[in-house]
């Protein structure tokens, strides 16, 4: 008996292990949220009437010269203090004629994504500075290898769905080969869709005309742009960012889908209060999102209203807290409202390590914001230390973490055969009394139930026996296999060389194929 039972469970692991179609996967790209609603109806519209007084009344300040002329000529008024004004009936009537339902496109059609109504994505995104250490704790500058390897590492995982830019190149001085080199790190390390960003609208030429040769020409780039330009366009609170606004309009006129981030920071660049806070980062975003209607109407843009918090204490901004996922979940209710393409923060963390704290501030704000339906929740896999770290260790853990909240964005199932009445009949009646091995439990066991990479359920005399492993340890070993063998070849190699004939590349070609 003991050996049918061993053999039943050894039947079942090389089941667990074998790969699954696509039909057949407990949790899968684009599920739809939107069952957890922090908001009530009435004061989604009072947020949205609170926003457009905002921009009738007080406006937005510091426009571009060429904004100004874009944004009067549309309809907005330029008033005696400098400031541009908006009525409310025209950012209505903007809203109405915006860009809705248009695709991320990856390089290879399988990562194409449909970011619209409440279909839930996740991917990297953020700014950090430093790689951490997960061993040690040490902090160190991040490189372009870094945002390499990185990329490489996305495109190994199931439930990371696409790769923003996530550390800055901190090995390359010059602003014009910084912005080039991340762009080309990134869609040489994943065939996933990539959003990255420019500081100068003069250093986008070079990265649109490489995007160009790996698309395959100017007008098969504008079929399916496998690019989102990431755009802080605003400086909190309610100021253009001019660099920031030029680009938008180059990304805009190049075909590029523009990610509109407004990241006030709750207590310091927007209003303490959570509802103000909400408030401010929505009428920055339609602001954003009536430039670039501005430049070209309906033009694909991501509503990104980026809700920082502070922890009021020191100032310092807290992306763990709970106030944080509020503020996210919030913003997705919001975009549904307009019925727009919304993005936004989930899964950062105060912790400098991947520990305890990292996993559950990481958990309940996926668990939140997914529910509430975000459409692209950025910053979801790696960050540490409030945005300023990073770790590749943490981003395989965090693998695991978004599957786990996909499996709960997913629900529960109720049909006739899930209720299960007569398969209870069978095992009840003349069965065995147990479901272990009936033909449901084994038809579902792949199909409704995610298992976990690393993390770990074993027994206590297992786990053991294997060494006393950690997440961190299984972490570990994943990453070492896929950085050992994962080198992504989507970019044909006379492409790859004509652009490192071309332009600056500074990503030695070893660092590409494991030499």
């Amino acid at each position: 008996m003991q050996e049918i039972r061993k053999g039943g469970r050894e039947a079942r692991r090389a089941l667990r292990a074998a790969p699954l179609a696509a039909n057949q996967r407990p949790v899968w790209p684009g599920m739809e949220g939107g069952l957890y609603r922090p908001l009530a109806d009435p004061d989604v519209r009072r947020v949205h009437a609170a926003a457009l007084d905002v921009l009738a009344e007080i406006g937005m300040a510091d426009a571009p010269s060429s904004g100004v002329e874009l944004l009067t000529s549309a309809g907005a008024e330029l008033q005696t203090n400098g400031r541009i004004t908006f009525s409310r009936a025209l950012i209505e009537d903007m809203i109405a004629g915006a860009g809705r339902y248009f695709v991320l496109y990856g390089q290879e059609p399988r990562h194409d994504l449909e970011p619209w109504g409440r279909r839930v994505y996740f991917g990297t995104a953020g700014a950090a500075v430093y790689m951490v250490d997960a061993r040690t704790g040490e902090y160190r500058d991040s490189t372009t290898r870094d945002q390499y390897d990185i990329a490489r590492t996305v495109d190994a995982l199931e439930h990371v769905h696409f790769y923003q830019r996530s550390i800055v190149c901190r090995d390359l001085a010059d602003p014009f080969e910084m912005d080039f080199n991340t762009c080309y790190a990134s869609v040489a390390g994943t065939a996933k869709h990539v959003g990255t960003s420019w500081g100068d609208p003069a250093h986008m030429p070079a990265s649109l005309e490489m995007l160009h040769l790996i698309a395959g020409g100017e007008a098969k780039w504008r079929a399916r742009p496998f690019v989102s330009q990431s755009n802080c366009f605003v400086v909190p609170p309610l100021r253009f960012a001019q660099d920031s606004c030029r680009c938008l309009e180059v990304a805009v006129r190049a075909g590029m889908p523009v990610f509109l981030v407004s990241a006030g920071q709750a207590g310091a660049t927007s209003p303490a209060a959570i509802a103000g806070s909400l408030v401010q980062e929505i009428a920055e975003c339609l602001a954003g999102l009536f430039y670039v209607n501005a430049v070209k109407k309906g033009a694909p843009a991501i509503f990104g209203p980026f809700c920082f918090v502070s922890d009021l204490r020191t100032g310092a901004m807290s992306g763990g807290s709970p106030e944080q996922a509020l503020l996210s979940a919030a913003a997705a209710q919001v975009a549904q409202f307009y019925e727009l393409t919304c993005g936004t923060p989930s899964g950062m963390t105060d912790s400098k390590m991947p520990d305890v704290q990292a996993g559950y501030e990481k958990a309940y704000n996926h668990a939140l914001v997914g529910n509430a339906g975000a459409n692209l929740c950025y910053e979801s896999a790696g960050m540490m230390a409030s945005l300023l770290g990073f770790s590749l260790e943490q981003l395989i853990i965090d693998n695991d973490i978004i599957g786990a909240t996909q499996r709960t964005i997913r629900g529960i199932e109720v049909t006739d055969g899930a209720l299960s009445v007569e398969t209870i009949r069978a095992t009840c009646l003349g069965g065995p009394n147990h479901f272990l091995g009936s033909e449901q439990t084994l038809a579902r066991m792949q199909r409704d139930y995610l298992y976990p990479a690393v993390g770990d359920r074993t027994s206590p005399k297992e786990w053991v026996e294997q060494g006393r492993p950690t997440a961190l340890d299984k972490a570990a070993a994943k990453l070492k296999a896929i950085l050992a063998s994962h080198y992504p070849d989507h970019i044909p190699p006379h492409i790859n060389q004509a652009i490192r004939d071309r332009f600056p590349v500074r990503l030695p070609r070893e660092a590409m194929r494991g030499a």
